[in-house]
């Protein structure tokens, strides 16, 4: 397994039960947990954030019980999500994978504690004071998702160096993704001297109109920008650019693992272990308030030799060099 750094910045006869015991499990703990896709797009997110709850000696049926709450790609559902989680009086609220469930947290309440997990600058966002002080009900991680996103459109251009018109996929569903993500990408775009399109998609199905229009426009590459839609949807976009021949970089590995040919950014695993294990922290007394904001110190770049070859395309031995996982 590769290295993941994070620093913090400044878990016979059945004999009746004692009344005692009985009282402890009807006080049990809830975790409620609040996620705009579905369990099935993301089941190894959801063992590392068990494995984080685990390693703080939290276990969910044992002695936690974890809510869950999905809105199955209809990020407008999350307020009401976030808003049920309120009324039921979870304990604690995690949103490790999506900055528009952070923010229906956020505005559901400001007593219950919330752990989050997100690309962007949580004090930008308003939801701490400070990252070493966050001074409320919230504390999380931050991922290197969108700080790296032009890094993304220049290692695609490195790897076709030859290519005029490049392509950036974003969700506007999530203006605080897409908005900065496309800010930045245009930026890059223009130090490069690419022409770059932004495309969109709130939802997948979506996906074959924008693989429709990327065909179109003659793309030589995709970006894909950060958004849980696109995280939950990974093997599928891969798929897709396969199919369409068509060179694509998203932040995980796993869309590299799923056959697209780069990944470039912060462990999403780690994100959602590290959200279990602040949960676990919250729940053996520690206050959110006092608790630094995690941020994930290293950006991992992998590279998928075999679909750059059914792509027709040689890798740079510079940036096979740089890269820290070579699929092949």
């Amino acid at each position: 397994m590769r290295r993941r750094e994070f620093i913090t910045l400044l878990g016979g006869v059945a004999l009746p039960l004692p009344s005692s015991a009985r009282a402890q499990k009807t006080t049990m703990p809830v975790i409620g947990f609040l996620d705009p896709r579905s369990p099935a797009a993301i089941p190894k997110l959801l063992r590392a954030f068990r494995e984080g709850l685990k390693e703080t000696g939290h276990a969910d049926g044992e002695n936690v019980t974890v809510e869950y709450r999905w809105a199955e790609d209809h990020v407008d559902q999350l307020p009401a999500l976030a808003a049920d989680l309120v009324r039921r009086q979870v304990t604690v609220i995690a949103a490790p994978g999506s900055v528009s469930a952070v923010l229906a947290a956020h505005a559901a309440t400001t007593t219950i504690p919330i752990v989050f997990g997100t690309a962007t600058d949580p004090v930008q966002l308003g939801l701490v004071t400070s990252l070493s002080r966050p001074g409320g009900n919230m504390t999380g991680v931050i991922n290197l998702a969108l700080e790296v996103g032009p890094k993304r459109l220049e290692l695609l251009h490195e790897m076709l160096p030859t290519a005029t018109t490049m392509a950036l996929l974003v969700n506007p569903g999530s203006p605080a993704l897409s908005e900065p993500a496309t800010k930045d990408a245009q930026a890059a775009a223009r130090l490069l001297g690419v022409n770059l399109h932004v495309l969109h998609a709130k939802t997948a199905l979506d996906f074959d109109r924008v693989f429709a229009t990327l065909v179109q426009l003659r793309a030589g590459g995709l970006v894909i920008g950060a958004d849980a839609l696109f995280t939950g949807r990974a093997q599928e976009l891969a798929a897709l650019a396969l199919r369409h021949r068509l060179p694509a970089i998203y932040q995980y590995p796993e869309f590299a693992a799923a056959g697209g040919l780069m990944s470039y950014g912060g462990s999403i695993r780690d994100t959602f272990y590290q959200v279990g294990v602040y949960v676990g922290r919250i729940l053996k007394g520690e206050k959110p308030a006092a608790m630094p904001v995690a941020q994930s110190t290293k950006a991992e770049l992998v590279v998928n030799l075999n679909t750059a070859k059914a792509l027709g395309l040689t890798v740079p031995s510079a940036l096979l060099a740089r890269a820290d996982e070579v699929i092949e």
